[in-house]
């Protein structure tokens, strides 16, 4: 094992505390900042609410520190998609042909809660919520911040982890000392969340083992069972312009909108105009670095690293798997900054991957899973991957149901464009009509 470290972590989301119980169980002293309140004060519900998309990635993590089964038993786990049309037609398509493979809903309070737990049950972490942070100097590894009525006090530590999402201090106190910020590249859409109440004897109104899409060419509506029988949906649609949330703004034509795009959805919604009024519109933006770490003092992952859209469900996923890297680079190097170096070596092309990867694949759901053309090509995946694993595997689920590093990802789909024409000019007949059908879907 290498020497004993004291690693101050700012931010007690989900990435901070895995990453703490994984640094702990190596041996390091782990001190967590957050700024906000202690969620578990509220039980599960405190704390943000909405639940998030868990797969391979994450579970490898969560098993890492003794979690997955715990977690498992509390998500709602997704097995394929069903598309929604503006007649209330449905049609379904599951995401593999393995059995047990699914994308699990999971609520993101409930398991901030856990993770909390677990990092709380280590004796090598310290766990402080409610602090403002008032300077981070990466030069010194060193973090001032103020807790309640008490003094300001400056914690001193051998490395400062930014855990503390898409508007991190750690990286604007990175850029400050060595300039890293690439910026936020915004796109045009938004989101707004809205719900689905579970029926009066508790069950769900909807199919409760299906990601449900309403996609209306540049806007839809996704929603993701909840473990109460209730959905949580989100409008991802234009913040300006015809069909967006500007022009949708009003009790009539909030109500005219949704009977007339989303009828299914909008006859199970009875506080639509309630909850539509109410909730905020969200941004939605990809963070760019051009480098995850200073030199040896200070360190990014998650978000804070590299936000990306929620096309993929891949967010908390990814950052997990920044936890589990980082954890591995710090346990095979004495040396921080050569530890460090070794994480942004491969932690960055993999950040900017899946940040192109849920751009791609906003298209896909937004403007592709309507089409019944589209579906037949996705079942022709399907079939080929379930005759030839070994062979193809459609690069959803490389993303979802493998640990297979994002940009290996891309150069899998990137020599499949390749080598498909010349597999295809190599066969005869209807062997050559298949392989040049699929090839519209690479």
């Amino acid at each position: 094992m290498t020497q004993s470290r004291h690693i101050t972590i700012i931010g007690g989301g989900l990435a901070g505390p895995l990453l703490a119980c994984l640094l702990a169980d190596a041996g390091h002293e782990v001190t967590v900042l957050e700024r906000r309140g202690d969620p578990r004060a509220a039980g599960y519900e405190g704390g943000r609410s909405i639940n998030l998309a868990l797969s391979a990635r994450g579970l490898e993590a969560l098993d890492r520190i003794g979690l997955k089964q715990v977690v498992l038993d509390t998500v709602v786990p997704m097995r394929g998609r069903m598309m929604h049309d503006e007649k209330c037609n449905t049609a379904y398509s599951p995401y593999s042909h393995v059995p047990g493979e699914a994308i699990n809903s999971v609520s993101r309070g409930g398991l901030n809660c856990m993770v909390l737990d677990a990092a709380q049950s280590r004796s090598g972490i310290t766990l402080a919520f409610d602090v403002d942070c008032t300077d981070i100097d990466v030069e010194t590894a060193t973090v001032t911040f103020v807790a309640g009525d008490a003094p300001p006090r400056t914690l001193a530590a051998d490395l400062i982890v930014g855990a503390d999402g898409a508007g991190s201090m750690v990286r604007q106190a990175m850029h400050d000392a060595s300039p890293i910020d690439d910026g936020t590249e915004f796109i045009d859409s938004g989101y707004k969340e809205l719900t689905i109440p579970a029926a009066e004897d508790g069950s769900f109104q909807l199919e409760s083992h299906a990601l449900h899409i309403w996609p209306r060419g540049h806007y839809m509506m996704i929603a993701l069972p909840n473990g109460d029988g209730s959905f949580t949906c989100t409008c991802f649609w234009p913040i300006e312009g015809p069909d967006s949330f500007s022009s949708v703004d009003s009790p009539e034509s909030i109500r005219t909108f949704f009977c007339s795009h989303f009828p299914d959805a909008a006859a199970l919604m009875p506080g639509l105009v309630e909850e539509y009024t109410d909730n905020p519109v969200g941004l939605l933006g990809t963070v760019r670095c051009n480098c995850y770490h200073h030199e040896g003092t200070a360190v990014l992952i998650g978000d804070a690293a590299h936000a990306i859209v929620p096309f993929f469900g891949q967010g908390m996923n990814a950052a997990f798997q920044d936890c589990l890297r980082l954890a591995s680079c710090l346990a095979a190097h004495d040396d921080l900054p050569t530890a460090l170096r070794d994480y942004d070596s491969t932690q960055r092309p993999d950040g900017d991957a899946i940040a192109a990867l849920s751009l791609s694949n906003f298209i896909e759901m937004r403007n592709k899973t309507a089409s019944p053309f589209f579906r037949c090509l996705q079942r022709i995946r399907k079939q080929l991957s379930m005759n030839f694993p070994n062979w193809y595997m459609p690069r959803y689920n490389l993303v979802s149901f493998t640990t297979v590093p994002y940009a290996d990802v891309m150069r899998q789909v990137a020599r499949r464009r390749i080598t498909f024409p010349l597999v295809a000019l190599g066969a005869t007949g209807i062997c050559a009509l298949f392989v040049l059908v699929l090839l519209g879907i690479i």
